[in-house]
């Protein structure tokens, strides 16, 4: 039998705005020193403090079950945390009445046997290490950095009585620490990269108080349904969602803005002023209909076909990803069915209203409308290899050109960032106007579109600064379905 372990947790979560620019802070502490084992902090966007600490509580968790992979049941762990909702609701004191916070606690229950954990309430000046790591993590986010271990100087804030309330000293060495320490920043980068959807920069301000009662956070958006054959593509791998930290990022340098942003964009973060929080669009692809899995062609000139069941089981399971975030506060659709019925989806569980854009249908694909690639081959070579080539060139019949839907896409893009500047907005729109946009924030050719696959219910984002530039931050995310 393996000898036992113990551990202290500290952790905390804050919103500037509740909900606002939001970010956590954990630290594993030795008991008997009170030296830190492992440290985790990171920027999640835009939150609630609620969300912000139960995020805090699972990367805490996360941590001191990776710094000793194999101590199984034997590993003992006190977590100590300065939400008196979170330490009663885990404890089984109080109920979780909220649907949203529910899968944040089913998560950080799972890590451990429920066994293996006691729970303390400790008044926020106890609080000072995870506090600070929070602050760091959302001052980074505000700052277009990410949080890195090495810079962080929480720790000059550890009480000097930290352990007096700790569980007693177990018997034993406590274990390579240097190496339990990459154990578990390798398990928290595992475990953001299944949480989810993508960094976003938040706004200075002071951190709110903690709220008396539950609140409710402002959550994600809904799926897309997938337009089967709206432009067929070539099949490229899936990139990673998985954000890895504490490393800094290599791209956080933000792209090239569109080309219809009139403004100068500033490249580099280093002499860039504090453009505050962007407008992040999330973009989430319809889910399926009939015509999806037959790969025909279906844009806004056709039938607007209904989902299938399992468009609407897509649209559900994306409702579910973006209420356990906790990011999404507004939500804008294509006025088609199929996205209009999985905006629905998300809104009704995020407790949001749809606004709809005419600007985000999908492409009029003419006399193509409910033809295969083959079929239209066959049916208008001509006209396909003409189009295939120029941007500038419509389908059979008096359908719309590339060039013409990124005109009215990115009158809509506009709209909505100036409508909606500093804010998270969930876009639930189809094929050609996702790959639109993310194109016009790369600065990338019209032939572009062709190089991108675009799953259906799939999730991408890009967001928008004050300067003009633009950050392609996800594309073809599809792990919430699986």
């Amino acid at each position: 039998m393996s000898a036992a372990r113990q551990v202290v947790v500290e952790a905390d979560g804050g919103s500037r705005g509740n909900p606002g620019p939001a970010g956590y802070g954990a630290v594993v502490i030795d008991p008997a020193t009170g030296e830190p084992l492992a440290e985790a902090a990171e920027y999640i966007g835009v939150a609630t403090n609620n969300v912000a600490e139960y995020r805090g509580l699972i990367a805490g968790l996360t941590a001191a079950k990776a710094l000793f992979p194999d101590a199984g049941d034997a590993l003992r762990v006190h977590v100590r945390m300065d939400s008196k909702l979170v330490v009663e609701q885990m404890s089984g004191r109080w109920k979780i009445k909220h649907p949203d916070m529910k899968p944040l606690a089913a998560r950080a229950a799972a890590i451990l046997p429920p066994s293996s954990v006691t729970y303390e309430w400790i008044p926020r000046a106890q609080n000072k290490h995870a506090d600070r790591l929070a602050n760091e993590a959302m001052d980074a986010g505000r700052d277009g950095r990410t949080w890195e271990a090495s810079a962080s100087t929480a720790a000059l804030d550890t009480p000097s009585a930290r352990t007096a309330s700790a569980p007693p000293p177990v018997q034993g060495p406590p274990g390579d620490q240097a190496a339990g320490a990459a154990r578990a920043r390798a398990a928290l980068a595992a475990a953001r990269g299944a949480a989810a959807p993508e960094g976003l920069f938040p706004m200075p301000g002071a951190q709110e108080p903690e709220p008396p009662v539950e609140a409710a956070p402002v959550t994600g958006a809904a799926a897309p349904a997938a337009e089967p054959s709206e432009a067929p593509v070539a099949s490229a791998p899936e990139p990673s969602t998985a954000r890895v930290a504490p490393a800094p990022e290599p791209s956080a340098t933000p792209v090239a803005s569109a080309p219809e942003s009139a403004a100068t964009p500033q490249t580099g973060w280093g002499s860039a002023p504090d453009l505050g929080a962007p407008a992040t669009l999330v973009l989430l692809r319809h889910g399926e209909t009939a015509l999806t899995p037959q790969k025909r062609f279906s844009g806004s000139g056709g039938t607007d076909p209904e989902l299938s069941a399992t468009g609407r089981d897509q649209a559900e399971r994306a409702a579910a990803h973006f209420a356990a975030l906790g990011t999404v506060q507004e939500i804008v659709s294509s006025p088609l069915r199929r996205c209009r019925e999985t905006a629905a989806a998300v809104a009704a569980r995020l407790g949001l209203d749809v606004h709809v854009d005419e600007g985000l249908r999908e492409t009029d694909f003419g006399a193509w409308e409910g033809l295969t690639f083959g079929e239209v081959r066959e049916r208008h070579g001509d006209d396909l290899t003409a189009w295939l080539a120029s941007p500038d060139a419509a389908p059979t019949g008096g359908g719309e050109s590339f060039a013409e839907v990124a005109g009215r896409v990115a009158a809509a893009r506009d709209r909505i960032v100036a409508r909606y500047a500093g804010r998270t907005v969930l876009l639930v729109t189809h094929v050609t106007p996702i790959k639109t946009l993310v194109r016009l924030a790369l600065g990338a050719p019209p032939e572009a579109l062709f190089r991108m696959e675009l799953s259906a219910a799939s999730i991408s984002a890009v967001a928008y600064y004050g300067d003009g530039n633009a950050s392609v931050r996800l594309l073809n995310d599809t792990s919430h379905l699986r």
